[in-house]
């Protein structure tokens, strides 16, 4: 059966395929390249083993994809949080909708089996930390937040009415080479342009937790081949988390700067949407006998490197 993933030319869906090849599978890749690179499947593409469909889920075509799969990895989206607050229609479009396409696609064609990235911004700012998967109520403060919220309520609906089976994965800051947003990124590109100052949004004491991609991908595969749920939401994340400061200090030394002076926006939180606080609870990751094999700072300090070499 083969595998089909959409947003597979992105940052982690790039890397998912790699593993999936890794592993033998088929894997048909649907990506309309507006935030992904053909580059980012350089090592897969050669093997033969991988389909490339230049197409936008929100447009016509793609389903002939999905004919024969037996999963499809939806990790194709509009991953912005900030932008969502300004400009909320393509979230609306690029997530809500191209989901429900996704699920009326796989209805159609008799696909069994979803695996969906989701994101810890559902719980909004929760009071338990760290958050588990059954915290409520779920209360998002981002339109990014309430588009991948939508897609849950939209997955778990298909599950019950269809005889569907999912997987449905709230992340933590999943960073890494190939990445193309985020802090880090972020703070890469602001320091080569200006190397002696960085900007940074809010207060800096901003914590959260971070996980390298690899780490994220073999969860994700990890989890798939065990919890044999109709519906089965778990969190992935590291058990630790570092602050908006701590990372800064980790980039500008693996650019080997030194003497820059940080200027910080003000306020708790660097934009609209922002959630100040979030370490998840992977309880159930590990009851399953996954175990994160880098923490926070170790991931950042991993990401850091990998983009402080990346020149694009």
């Amino acid at each position: 059966m083969r595998a089909v993933v959409t947003g597979g030319c992105g940052f982690i869906g790039s890397h998912l395929v790699d593993a999936l090849v890794g592993r033998g599978e088929e894997v048909e890749v649907i990506d309309n390249l507006s935030t992904g690179s053909l580059e980012n499947l350089a090592a897969s593409l050669p093997t033969g083993r991988v389909s490339f469909h230049h197409m936008d889920l929100n447009g016509e075509g793609w389903g002939q994809a999905l004919e024969g799969a037996g999963t499809v990895w939806h990790l194709a989206a509009d991953p912005d949080v900030r932008m969502s607050g300004l400009k909320p229609e393509p979230v609306v479009r690029n997530n809500i909708l191209a989901t429900a396409r996704v699920l009326e696609g796989m209805r159609m064609q008799d696909v069994p089996r979803l695996v969906f990235t989701s994101t810890s911004t559902v719980y909004g700012e929760a009071s338990v930390i760290p958050t588990p998967e059954d915290y409520s109520p779920l209360e998002p403060i981002s339109v990014y937040a309430a588009s991948k919220l939508a897609c849950e309520a939209l997955i778990s609906a298909y599950c019950h009415s269809y005889g569907m089976q999912a997987w449905v994965f709230r992340f933590a800051n999943i960073i890494g080479e190939r990445s193309n947003h985020g802090v880090i990124r972020d703070f890469v590109h602001k320091l080569r342009e200006d190397p002696k100052t960085l900007e940074i949004l809010g207060d800096g004491r901003q914590a959260k937790s971070y996980l390298e991609v690899r780490e994220c991908v073999g969860a994700m595969l990890h989890a798939v081949d065990r919890a044999k749920g109709r519906y089965t939401v778990l969190n992935i994340g590291s058990e630790d988390w570092i602050d908006v400061k701590g990372i800064a200090d980790i980039v500008v030394g693996a650019l080997g700067l030194g003497g820059v002076v940080y200027r910080f926006t003000g306020g708790d939180r660097g934009w609209v949407g922002d959630v100040p606080r979030m370490l998840l609870s992977i309880e159930r990751l590990k009851a399953l006998g996954w175990h994160p094999g880098m923490g926070s700072r170790e991931s950042v300090i991993a990401a850091a490197r990998a983009m402080a070499e990346d020149r694009r």
